[in-house]
């Protein structure tokens, strides 16, 4: 058969798919069997892999990878089927058998795809499941937002897809992600529902049949369900066919996997005993030996390319946003085929092997991506797999760097660190530099109380239809005069954090997915960074870059009372890999970090940003020069230098900075040649400590940190009072840098309303308690 006759004839191409869906589901048991059954175990641990997981999406994949995607769409693929995706490649040539052979293994393919850490191309990091699912849809908002500013044509833009287990759809975000798409008019997004009804623990209920499809469809989705394959639709044209299907549709979930396991006599003893007063069912399901019976009944959409491929052809006629459910049998063609502990169940040597022989794959060929197949067919396959657009996709697009100006320094000799925040972006947003055009902010409903009011009054609100400001219009005085526009450059997003983070890890992508570099901006109330922590997480492993502005913090914001003070937050940034947490106390800090922040954001070797501010205006420093800024950015200074022979450093972070200097006038006349150490970063500190030392421990040269530097400054016997709006742990460990005694003060208890000094005063952060701290030290 002819390549032109593989792609132009319907048939053909169904039976080369079909024959791909066979191989996939080969290649991706076959990894996760030699994971666990054949590579050395050093460890004894099981490696696992999920076979059954894998089986249900082969054809969902085949169909997908090898006909219906184009070179600019980009998936996010279902986490437990990683191996399938890993076997697409492998047969695209871009996987190594090595790679496979190490799955799950260190260096090896990873367990679930990753960006960051495959060498196969990756489009979208999965893991924690759900937020894989949301990102593709925020994904698909970056994408009108680019082609609105002109930085991406029409033409050029792709379809977002998500492929994901139905347990996926018991996860929040996904229903937060649903009402923000409806509420940005979302399209290019398709979702594909692995129905397979089956999760870790149990069967999914009966009950949600329906359910799912009137949530889509109430946010604008277009729902297409795929229930029943060709052969199943065509034995309901029979006679008795009519009956059949009625059963079928109202089997319970369980019931359905129980029997699919059981094989064909199983189905037949039940089906001639629920339809035993229907002479035409009957007869219909005596025309099929057990294993057509059994074929026939799990003939589910979603492992039918026929019925797979008309669906996805009937989406790609628009942009609609579009749902799949595509019902599927979990470890199809499997042993364990419906059974209900296959989600982490794993095939014998004896049922690998009678699998292999099976299809015809030859002992010691299991890895030839085409054994078993004959010359004839395996060279069909190979050219329609050269033929798709995945093969024919290049590397992922180097997005040019955008140029850093210099940020000014708000003025004023009393001011808070937000507002400063806020009049940067202003600066910024008024001063014509092509930075300004790539900086899109968002914020989940505290645009205003987070300062971001000025950069929306000057940039406005993306909106792909115009948004009058009505109020303005009405000539109703307001400091708010917010239009929204094509050009607008503020994503406004209702109260969810988990969006705001998929939003700024997508804005973060645009890079390597678009070809165009955005700097986002996101703010948020500091304690509501926990809210949406996994998918800040999720942000970071994929390396997405942003600016994360969180504020105000910790107690100064004392009326709103402890469910709105932040006290873990500075351990957070410590702790977040792909994020550099900042805690400025003065507006110059900020400025430097915020330049810092833009130019780290598009470093090859860099990441994501965290700037803990506070709403509390205090003093601003008068400085002699800029010799402080190097330390700054580096993670802290000497506001005060201390003397050599000093018994005594003062060690603080951010908005606590007058009580500090208060407590050192105070104990200057005691304690001769105090020092006031004002930590920047305590992650950028405590970060470059432990590369010092693992370099020392791997016998690599020894180059002091810029923390032991900052203490080396003090005798060895010198104690440390330490004290920030926070955790006292993102300070205390200082002491273990040169094994100095310290006194920590922080926050580490819930707060309560109340005016600062009575709330300072109470949780131990005013200048008495810092006193007390250092007394105790000194004596």
């Amino acid at each position: 058969m002819a390549v032109a006759e593989i792609v132009d004839d319907r048939a053909a191409l169904v039976a080369a798919l079909e024959a791909l869906d066979t191989r996939l589901r080969w290649l991706s048991a076959w990894t996760i069997h030699n994971a666990n059954h054949l590579r050395d175990s050093r460890d004894g641990l099981k490696v696992g892999g999920h076979q059954a997981s894998c089986a249900s999406m082969t054809a969902i994949m085949a169909a997908l990878y090898f006909h219906v995607l184009r070179p600019q769409d980009r998936v996010a693929v279902k986490p437990h089927a990683g191996p399938v995706l890993h076997a697409i490649h492998y047969l695209l040539g871009q996987q190594s058998v090595e790679q496979l052979q190490a799955f799950r293994g260190f260096g090896g393919a990873q367990s679930y795809p990753s960006r960051t850490k495959d060498r196969i191309p990756v489009d979208f990091s999965t893991g924690s499941v759900g937020l894989g699912v949301a990102v593709t849809a925020f994904a698909a908002l970056m994408q009108d937002y680019l082609i609105a500013h002109g930085q991406l044509a029409e033409a050029e833009a792709g379809r977002m897809i998500a492929l994901m287990g139905d347990a996926e759809l018991d996860e929040g975000n996904i229903y937060e992600c649903l009402i923000e798409g409806y509420k940005h008019d979302l399209r290019n997004c398709w979702w594909i529902v692995d129905y397979n009804r089956q999760s870790l623990d149990s069967t999914t209920a009966d009950r949600m049949f329906r359910r799912f499809d009137d949530i889509f469809e109430t946010c604008g989705w277009r729902v297409l369900t795929l229930r029943h394959g060709k052969k199943l639709q065509a034995a309901f044209r029979k006679p008795g066919g009519q009956a059949l299907q009625d059963w079928i549709e109202n089997c319970p979930n369980a019931d359905y996997a129980v029997l699919t396991y059981q094989g064909g006599s199983a189905w037949r003893a039940r089906l001639l005993a629920d339809l035993a007063g229907d002479a035409a069912a009957c007869a219909l399901i005596e025309a099929h030996d057990d294993e057509a019976l059994a074929a026939l009944m799990t003939n589910l959409g979603g492992h039918c390319i026929e019925t797979l491929l008309d669906a996805f052809e009937t989406a790609a006629a628009d942009d609609r946003p579009t749902v799949f459910i595509a019902y599927t049998i979990k470890g199809m063609g499997l042993p364990f085929a419906g059974h209900k502990d296959n989600h982490a169940g794993l095939m014998n040597p004896s049922q690998i092997a009678g699998l292999r022989e099976r299809l015809g794959i030859a002992e010691g060929e299991e890895w030839d991506p085409w054994a078993g197949l004959g010359d004839n067919v395996a060279a069909e396959l190979k050219a329609l797999v050269s033929r798709s657009a995945l093969a024919a996709r290049g590397p992922e697009p180097e997005a040019a760097r955008v140029a850093v100006p210099a940020i000014p320094v708000p003025t004023g000799a009393e001011q808070a660190t937000q507002a400063g925040f806020g009049r940067i972006l202003l600066d910024l947003a008024k001063s014509g530099a092509p930075l300004a055009d790539r900086i899109v902010t968002t914020s989940p409903d505290v645009t205003v109380s987070t300062n971001l009011g000025g950069f929306v009054n000057a940039r406005g609100l993306f909106r792909r239809q115009e948004l009058k400001d009505v109020f303005a219009g009405a000539k109703i005085p307001s400091p708010q005069k917010w239009a929204g526009h094509a050009a607008g450059q503020h994503v406004e997003l209702g109260i969810a954090e988990n969006n705001l983070f998929l939003v700024l890890g997508a804005a973060g992508l645009t890079g390597p997915l678009f070809g165009t570099r955005l700097l986002p901006i996101g703010t948020v109330y500091d304690p509501f960074i926990s809210r949406g922590l996994d998918a800040l997480n999720y942000a970071c492993y994929q390396d997405a870059r942003f600016l994360l502005v969180a504020t105000p913090s910790g107690l100064t914001l004392g009326p709103e009372g402890g469910a709105h003070q932040s006290i873990n937050t500075p351990l957070i940034g410590m702790g977040q890999p792909g994020l550099t947490a900042f805690e400025p106390a003065f507006v110059d800090e900020l400025a430097a970090m915020m330049g810092w922040a833009f130019a780290h954001m598009q470093a090859e070797d860099g990441g994501s940003v965290y700037l803990r501010l506070t709403t509390r205006a205090i003093p601003q420093p008068t400085r002699a020069d800029d010799s402080w800024r190097e330390g700054a950015l580096k993670g802290g200074y000497w506001l005060r230098a201390p003397a050599a022979d000093t018994r005594l450093a003062l060690v603080f972070s951010g908005a606590v900075a007058p009580e500090v200097m208060a407590a050192a006038e105070a104990l200057a006349e005691d304690v001769p040649g105090l020092g006031v150490l004002n930590v920047t970063s305590a992650d950028l500190l405590h970060r470059g400590w432990s590369a010092a030392r693992a370099g020392r421990w791997r016998g690599g040269q020894s180059v002091p940190s810029h923390v032991e530097t900052l203490l080396g400054a003090l005798p060895a016997s010198a104690g440390l009072a330490t004290v920030l709006d926070g955790s006292p742990s993102a300070l205390s460990w200082l002491g273990g840098v040169r094994g100095q005694r310290v006194s920590p003060l922080g926050i580490d208890r819930f707060g309560q309303t109340g005016d600062l000094p009575d709330l300072y005063r109470e949780y131990r952060l005013d200048s008495d308690a810092i006193i007390e701290a250092a007394a105790d030290l000194l004596a």
